[in-house]
């Protein structure tokens, strides 16, 4: 079971470094060998694993742009991580003359693909290239969404997305899941997008809720998963249980 994931969602600051890094640590607790992409040019999953994107020579760019074998960029922490740079941010422009240029990303992981069993692509906050890449290159993707009505709009646009990429670049690709994020039980504003949610997508939201709380901001500091800095703490068992969810809906796709 080789499973790639793309976290995406054109709207920022919804959990989604924190989700692919969380997901990702919680998933190798269970025994899976898995692989981080950090595919955003702000490199904030690169530097929640204690590693400063300015001082990285070689990084997703180099892979993507000038065909560098993924595994030169690969560095090893809590889960193995595909580090990116501020060069990241001029591949846009550097891929948009090549020919297959929304496969650069696809091409790159075929290599490595036996070597995990599941690699998880963190996005940037957009429906460029990069993400399209993303898209192009994973089974399935997870939606973070903010537990907010204006966050839930966004996700048409995402769908659109995705049609357009089934039709002509990867047919299989799906979502796989919407994770409801900061989430704040005592609001009602909170509760009510979790309605919306469930009445426009069904069981394709999880049941697992990301709730708000200061763990997710400290860890990063530190260098670390939030499973590594507090690990008994209730942030961390919520990405435990995403993961079971994710486990859960793998072995139903196998036995469809």
């Amino acid at each position: 079971m080789n499973r790639v994931i793309a976290f995406a969602n054109q709207k920022g600051g919804v959990a989604k470094t924190t989700t692919t890094l969380n997901l990702g640590v919680a998933l190798k607790e269970q025994g899976f060998r898995v692989l981080l992409i950090d595919l955003d040019p702000q490199g904030n999953l690169t530097m929640s694993q204690g590693w400063n994107p300015d001082d990285i020579e070689r990084s997703m760019f180099d892979v993507l742009v000038h065909q560098l074998p993924i595994t030169e960029i690969i560095r090893p922490s809590e889960v193995d991580v595909a580090v990116s740079s501020i060069d990241l941010a001029g591949a846009e422009l550097a891929l948009s003359s090549m020919i297959g240029r929304e496969r650069a990303l696809e091409k790159a992981v075929r290599p490595i693909k036996e070597s995990y069993d599941y690699i998880l692509i963190d996005t940037p906050p957009s429906l460029g290239l990069l993400t399209i890449n993303a898209l192009v290159a994973s089974d399935g993707v997870i939606v973070p969404v903010q537990c907010e009505y204006l966050s839930l709009r966004g996700l048409a646009q995402l769908q659109n997305t995705l049609e357009m990429i089934r039709e002509n670049l990867n047919p299989d690709v799906e979502i796989q899941g919407i994770l409801p994020t900061m989430y704040d039980r005592r609001l009602l504003h909170s509760r009510e997008a979790i309605d919306i949610l469930r009445e426009s997508f069904g069981s394709l939201v999880f049941n697992t809720r990301i709730r708000k709380t200061i763990r997710y901001a400290e860890a990063p500091v530190k260098g670390q998963s939030v499973l590594g800095y507090d690990p008994t703490g209730e942030a961390a068992e919520l990405y435990r249980d995403l993961a079971k969810e994710v486990l859960n809906g793998a072995q139903a796709r196998e036995h469809a």
